[in-house]
């Protein structure tokens, strides 16, 4: 294959690269609510415990860790997407923006890049290889 014509077909790879995206950014996502509800992949929170599930940062968690699952399962994805680029956005503005305005200072950069991934997903849809293409959604 020649580089002219890798470079043709690329562009046919888009809906597949959308499914990676998706995946790839859940299953990140995920392990920062899991890592707050059952302290795994390790605890991080102050501490090394876990967030209790009738507060602010429970919700969140909850939210991360299932929501993160049903995007990484392509399952929902539009409506799950759209609810987590607020949450997202919600994160950032109340823990973060308000230590400044450049994310790489107030260590708001996470919340950032997923609240914009997920407000992209929530238009562009899962992608093929997702349950959603598999039920015909």
């Amino acid at each position: 294959m020649t580089a002219p014509s890798i470079a043709a077909k690329w562009p046919t790879r888009a809906p597949y690269l959308l499914s990676v995206l998706r995946i790839f950014a859940a299953f990140t996502f995920m392990q920062f609510g899991t890592a707050k509800l059952f302290a795994f992949p390790g605890a991080i929170m102050p501490g090394g415990g876990t967030v209790p599930l009738a507060s602010l940062l429970g919700l969140a968690a909850t939210l991360e860790a299932f929501g993160g699952l049903l995007l990484f399962l392509g399952l929902f994805t539009r409506p799950v997407a759209f609810l987590l680029a607020g949450e997202m956005a919600v994160a950032y503005f109340m823990g973060h923006g308000s230590h400044g305005f450049w994310t790489v200072l107030n260590q708001g950069t996470p919340a950032v890049i997923y609240c914009f991934v997920w407000l992209y997903l929530s238009a562009a849809g899962p992608g093929p290889w997702s349950l959603d293409a598999k039920r015909g959604r």
